[in-house]
């Protein structure tokens, strides 16, 4: 069976074609002066729940006429964004002063609609030539009060645009709400409110091919790097101690058991076998339920072949801030077509493994016994749960770090633009996983326990199980996400993504432990 090799060219196809369009902005437009300049509003949302959002308009805002939804992209579509046209008209270096829109009675109904929207820290979201824009709707005055009745509740009503362009080309937008000019929306009762906007242009040096970079910087400022870069040394660090407690202890043992295990024939029948290589008819015996067994295996190796291509998408620049759904579109396309991936690895192994549909070779280096042999009792630490504690506890410290920020990034309003340093993190953690898993291994086979096949997949994939009890820490004690849809949301999207690294970890544990154990019985002479 040959590899899908028309697959992987598509897929480089795909990489070729995305890497051909960095940064090519879908706003790529030069203006004249009064010339309209798209301005498009998409949602509104409590700012600590990123995932419950809004239409902009499910607000009692002033609806103006001929409002027309914007055609979005699959991406658009996938990231969930709402984009409608906006009341405002910022026209090309066209300036206004506290230009009345619109002014609206907002009845007792809509004044307790924006109110709990204001209580909930509720802030909207524009795109203006393609740029983000961001704001709070209003502001809660606790000052000098305790008792939350007293608090007063405030809608702003004048937001300032202050635009930056060079020569033709719009640069830079920042949006700052009028402190001083608001709505109380306190008691239940009708008010009215002129809603005003003002737009100052300036005139600025920055190329439009660098605009968004003002949106790298966040993730790029000086502190933030000296924390990504202890990151990197805390794991470097972990991968230098276990590595040199692989080869100290790891290479002593074998060199000890080579020599042991090479004595002549006749010193050889004189003493009994022990230890890994007694197990030698035992270790290849394949594991039960080898379909589900080979199914995780392709699902495993599906995933690790997307983190692959989706960070050498992100290393090329394909992924820089607000390409609105590009990593989503991404990582649809990219799955189905690594499909064939998974049912190709699957399928293969499964026919290794003796599947009832099929028999091939399994290509062991020694000969399976007809009959299993006893398993001899082990402490509890040697059980399946510790090993995993101990096995996932390692590769987590290792990413423990970065992993904040790509929480704060994806179930927050920070922007990760870091992927090189994501990248080593990444490599580090495929490595500490490969060996943390052959040690274990190893001592499993030394106990003369030959059901390594699961524990290896189990153990390399316990990772996983540490990055969701993290959920739960980050959850209550690092954020401040509430409600029943955003908690749901939370723990069960992060139950997929931790179940993804679990088979994807796990694979990589198995396909280490494999290429060991494949080594030392092949280094020595079984009768």
């Amino acid at each position: 069976m040959k590899p899908p090799t028309t697959l992987l060219l598509f897929v480089g196809a795909l990489i070729f074609f995305a890497a051909g369009n960095v940064r090519s902005d879908a706003s790529d437009h030069r203006y004249k002066e009064g010339d309209s300049v798209p301005l498009y509003a998409n949602k509104v949302g409590p700012f600590h729940n990123p995932s419950e959002t809004y239409r902009y308009f499910d607000l009692p805002f002033c609806v103006p006429e001929g409002v027309k939804d914007k055609k979005e992209a699959f991406g658009e579509v996938l990231n969930g964004d709402r984009l409608v046209s906006a009341p405002y008209k910022l026209s090309f270096r066209d300036e206004k002063d506290s230009e009345t829109y619109c002014k609206k009675k907002l009845s007792r109904k809509e004044v307790e609609q924006f109110r709990r929207a204001v209580e909930k820290d509720y802030y909207f979201q524009m795109y203006y030539d393609d740029l983000p824009i961001w704001g709070f709707i209003g502001k809660v005055d606790k000052e000098s009060k305790s008792d939350p009745s007293e608090f007063k509740y405030f809608l702003y009503k004048h937001i300032q645009f202050e635009i930056l362009y060079n020569n033709d080309r719009v640069i830079e937008i920042n949006a700052r709400m009028d402190p001083h000019s608001l709505v109380d929306l306190t008691e239940d009762k009708e008010v009215v409110a002129e809603f005003m906007y003002t737009v100052k242009w300036k005139e600025t040096e920055t190329p439009f091919e660098k605009r968004m970079d003002k949106y790298a910087m966040s993730s790029s400022l000086p502190h933030h790097l000296e924390i990504h870069w202890f990151s990197i040394i805390n794991s470097c660090v972990t991968v230098l101690l276990l590595t040199g407690f692989l080869a100290t202890i790891l290479m002593r043992v074998l060199k000890n058991d080579f020599m042991k295990y090479a004595q002549d024939e006749e010193a050889a029948d004189d003493q009994e076998e022990t230890g890994w290589k007694n197990i030698h008819g035992d270790v290849f015996r394949f594991p039960k339920h080898k379909s589900l067994f080979a199914a995780s295996l392709g699902s495993g190796t599906q995933l690790f072949t997307l983190t692959i291509f989706i960070f050498m998408l992100s290393l090329v620049g394909v992924f820089y801030p607000y390409n609105r759904g590009a990593l989503f579109t991404a990582l649809v396309v990219i799955y189905a077509l690594t499909s064939g991936i998974a049912g190709y690895t699957a399928s293969s192994f499964y026919c290794q493994l003796e599947g009832k549909n099929w028999v091939t070779e399994f290509q062991a280096p020694v000969r399976t016994t007809k009959y299993p042999r006893e398993i001899p009792p082990l402490p509890w630490y040697r059980s399946a749960v510790p090993q995993m504690a101990m096995a996932g506890f390692l590769p987590f410290s290792a990413i423990y770090i970065e992993l904040y920020y790509i929480f704060a990034s994806v179930w927050g309003h920070r922007i990760y633009t870091i992927y090189s340093i994501l990248f080593i993190v990444f490599i580090i953690l495929l490595i500490v996983t490969a060996f943390i898993t052959v040690a274990l291994t190893y001592f499993q086979l030394a106990a003369e326990d030959h059901e390594w096949w699961w524990r290896s997949f189990l153990c390399g994939g316990s990772t996983g199980l540490f990055i969701y009890a993290y959920c739960l820490y980050y959850y209550y004690a690092r954020s401040d996400m509430s409600g029943f849809m955003q908690t749901s949301f939370f723990f069960g999207y992060m139950a997929c993504i931790c179940y993804g690294f679990f088979l994807m970890l796990g694979t990589v544990g198995f396909r280490a432990a494999l290429l060991f154990v494949r080594h030392i019985y092949r280094s020595i002479k079984c009768e």
